[in-house]
């Protein structure tokens, strides 16, 4: 495991080459002519108004899932076309959303010494990063972000949290709070799509032992936008995703019928989707979709992905309930430790990872 101690070259971060007033971004960070985003996609009038689906919650609470059957069918719907949605009224103040991503963005803007001192390792990933993946001079992502461990609280320490902006520590600690709260009530909702009981997913996924991680991710401009990505095109490798993202700035891009559809964020929604684990167990019912996220020269951009996945060390197959004769189990049994670190070592590469896993046939 020592190849995973350290970072295999000097660690660059990136907000500190956008400071620094350069009018060409390094050749480390400029992309194969084939991932760049092609401003053609932008410009192409089809996808203009073309937007991931937007559900309204209302209904769905702590006390139980009063959601309207039509919404259920939007959710059902989504999940299998889209693998991404947004979701609105979801119980999560608005306030406080704004304030969360504020003191985020504060961390980002505090001197270099400070946020140097939780500076991460491939080991554990968690801190302050500028990179994902160990492969040596591989071609970078014009983005840093912090990571960091929310469940299960064996691996929760508060001193790999910012310790600044003041408050950052609790802000972070509610903010958790509320997103398993809602991560929980979104699964019985997908449970109860796929036509099994409620509680079955999160069964799954370990019951009370699941795990929750987050990563903000904070894009700074970039003088080339069309050369670069701030995140390489990717599926989440763990269970289902809530983002919350900036209002003002889009950059996140869904894979749809071969097209690059840039996501438009409605105010204080959160944007769900799709893991590669609930693709293993709904055996592809429910699939991953690959996304990436472009970065612009006028704006910074921050975002903050929430993961609410199995426990790490449970093997993920898929479920009884959706294997038959006419749908085989496509995938073997692999952990979520194991699937991480397959993921780790190889950085970001579209839905490489997920396929390379089908069961022989």
């Amino acid at each position: 495991m020592n190849r995973l101690h350290d970072w295999p070259e000097p660690v660059i971060r990136v907000q500190s080459l956008s400071e620094s007033g350069l009018k060409s971004i390094p050749e480390r960070y400029i992309k194969p002519a084939t991932d760049r985003p092609s401003l053609n996609v932008e410009e192409d009038p089809t996808n203009m108004d073309v937007n991931i689906p937007i559900i309204d919650l209302t209904g769905l609470s702590e006390e139980g899932n009063n959601l309207p059957q039509s919404t259920m069918d939007q959710i059902s719907l989504a999940c299998r076309e889209w693998g991404f949605f947004q979701v609105v009224n979801h119980g999560v103040c608005p306030g406080f959303m704004d304030q969360v991503r504020e003191t985020w963005r504060s961390f980002f803007h505090l001197p270099m010494e400070k946020k140097q001192a939780y500076a991460n390792s491939p080991k554990t990933y968690e801190g302050y990063g500028s990179r994902l993946g160990i492969e040596k001079g591989a071609i970078l992502d014009w983005s840093d972000y912090y990571y960091l461990h929310y469940l299960p609280l064996t691996l929760k320490d508060y001193n790999k949290w910012p310790a600044s902006p003041d408050s950052c520590r609790e802000v972070i600690d509610e903010y958790g709070k509320e997103l398993v709260k809602l991560g929980g009530r979104i699964m019985k909702v997908l449970s109860i799509n796929l036509g099994l009981k409620e509680d079955r997913l999160q069964n799954a996924f370990g019951g009370d032992n699941f795990g929750a991680c987050l990563r903000v991710n904070f894009y700074p401009k970039c003088p080339q936008p069309e050369l670069a990505l701030g995140l390489s095109s990717h599926s989440d490798p763990g269970g289902l995703t809530l983002l919350l993202t900036d209002h003002q700035v889009p950059g996140l891009q869904v894979r749809k019928d071969d097209k690059w559809i840039t996501v438009k964020p409605a105010p204080h929604a959160f944007i769900v989707n799709i893991g590669d684990q609930i693709q293993v167990l709904s055996n592809a019912n429910y699939k991953s979709v690959e996304h990436r996220v472009i970065v612009n020269s006028d704006m910074e951009r921050l975002s903050l992905g929430f993961f609410y996945n199995p426990k790490s060390d449970i093997p993920m197959q898929p479920m009884e309930e959706l294997v038959s004769t006419d749908k085989p189990a496509l995938y073997s049994p692999m952990t979520f430790d194991e699937y991480r670190l397959f993921i780790r070592l190889k950085g970001p590469k579209g839905k490489s990872q997920i396929e390379s896993l089908h069961s022989p046939r």
